[in-house]
């Protein structure tokens, strides 16, 4: 498969500018410690790092939801396209074009898959004739959802439900997604299928993406830039076709070393060892 970095032209401009972030949960538990980032317009930026690494965290400082978990951005700016917005209601943002798909899927389970998408358009006010045309194109990207569309949601499967609320973000036309570990329990052909819509909304679309993701491996094959965080801080970022090759990420994240794979009896001890500790 080809690289996305090598097939698309991603513009310079800068959407998303994170600039070294704290963020504490109950007033004392430290979660973020100065985390910065940028994700480009027409660009895909992958978010990396184990369980616990803060890339969750990050995603809802960005979408300013962490108020309904007790955390707060204590330090640093996020800003939109030059505007400061981390005090912003999330609602705004959504009207700015700044949605977030949770990790989890989280559908309206009692409602059908159709309906669930049509709840993404719900703050559009520009005619019911341009959501149906959007409800189209949702089914031109996710076909499987046009076949279940009167299903109720919570009886999908956990993949078409992955679409789901990934075609509800879309029918707010978003510009940026923020997408949280969208391969979760999903089988790897459902992930390689997840990830290559998330290629083509980018190239043909036009959206986005700053995505937090577990599989390195899958990721860095999509995305055009990547941060590594771990323990709430950045410790590499880099085009993904140099993490990729970078000696550190394949040995930690890719369980790969120069003399070939490895295993985690090998490596299990890897937090003694590694240059950026």
């Amino acid at each position: 498969m080809l690289d996305a970095a090598t097939t698309t032209d991603v513009q310079a401009d800068t959407l998303l500018e994170v600039n070294n972030i704290e963020v504490i949960y109950n007033h004392v538990i430290l979660v973020l410690k100065g985390v910065s980032l940028t994700v480009p317009k027409g660009g895909i930026t992958a978010l990396l790092g184990g369980n616990g690494a803060g890339k969750t965290t990050t995603l809802k400082a960005v979408s300013n939801l962490l108020h309904s978990e007790r955390g707060e951005v204590t330090k640093g700016t996020i800003k939109y396209r030059g505007e400061d917005i981390h005090e912003r209601d999330p609602a705004e943002l959504v009207q700015k074009g700044v949605i977030q798909v949770m990790e989890g899927r989280h559908c309206f389970e009692h409602l059908t898959v159709e309906e669930n998408l049509l709840t993404g358009a719900y703050t559009r006010k520009d005619g019911s004739a341009n959501i149906q045309q959007d409800l189209e194109l949702v089914y031109t990207y996710f076909p499987r959802l046009k076949e279940r569309r009167k299903s109720q949601a919570g009886y999908t499967s956990g993949g078409e439900q992955q679409m789901v609320a990934m075609g509800r973000a879309l029918m707010s036309r978003p510009e940026t997604i923020l997408l949280d570990e969208p391969s979760m329990g999903l089988a790897p052909q459902l992930v390689e299928e997840i990830f290559t819509i998330v290629k083509d909304l980018n190239e043909k679309e036009g959206v986005s993406f700053l995505l937090a993701e577990q599989n390195t491996n899958v990721a860095l094959r999509f995305a055009h830039y990547g941060y590594i965080l771990e323990s709430g801080r950045v410790v590499m970022d880099g085009p993904a076709a140099e993490l990729r090759e970078n000696p550190d990420v394949k040995e930690f994240y890719l369980g790969m070393s120069e003399e070939g794979r490895k295993s985690f009896r090998d490596v299990r001890s890897y937090r003694r060892r590694k240059r950026w500790l």
